[in-house]
């Protein structure tokens, strides 16, 4: 089947299975629930619902036991508002986006935090050695200036200061 086909059909169960959560399914131990995706596979046999709970282990536990016993009845409403030939199999499964969203914040203050150690150590600290190590001491020839072989003074593509040419290049016209 079509890729396009399935993602359009995945968005649409979304809406219908968030629609049912919100409206028909009365489980009291349905939590705060989000339906964050659905994903169909390409021959439309097999969809998977992706959602996160707000609330604690305890709560998540709880909701996903309550979608494991309405999956039957919200299958029933996506096989009737779809009007497919064949009724997807549904999944539930909690959506890792939140806890790898939560564990990257924790990266990023741990990197914040190390920065900031590190402002603190550099404060009043002076380069070991020489502030420009590639500047020329004082005193010695100059590198624009030619050596005692005269070989100095041309230019990248192999002509002379003067225009003339010693090899191939550029000469004007």
């Amino acid at each position: 089947m079509d890729a396009a086909r399935a993602r359009k059909l995945g968005d649409r169960i979304a809406r219908i299975v968030a629609e049912m959560l919100e409206r028909r399914v009365k489980d009291p131990r349905l939590g705060f629930v989000t339906v964050t995706a659905a994903k169909l596979t390409n021959d439309l046999r097999e969809a998977t619902v992706f959602y996160t709970v707000y609330g604690s282990p305890e709560e998540r536990a709880e909701t996903a036991a309550a979608l494991a016993s309405a999956t039957g009845l919200i299958r029933a409403e996506v096989g009737h508002q779809t009007g497919l030939r064949h009724t997807p199999s549904l999944a539930f499964v909690a959506d890792a986006v939140p806890e790898g969203a939560r564990r990257m914040e924790d990266l990023v203050a741990k990197a914040r935090a190390a920065d900031a150690k590190l402002a603190t150590v550099r404060e009043g600290a002076v380069p070991a050695g020489d502030p420009d190590p590639y500047r020329p001491a004082p005193g010695s020839a100059e590198p624009d200036e030619p050596d005692e072989a005269g070989s100095g003074g041309g230019d990248l593509l192999g002509g002379t200061a003067d225009g003339g040419q010693r090899g191939a290049g550029y000469s004007p016209a």
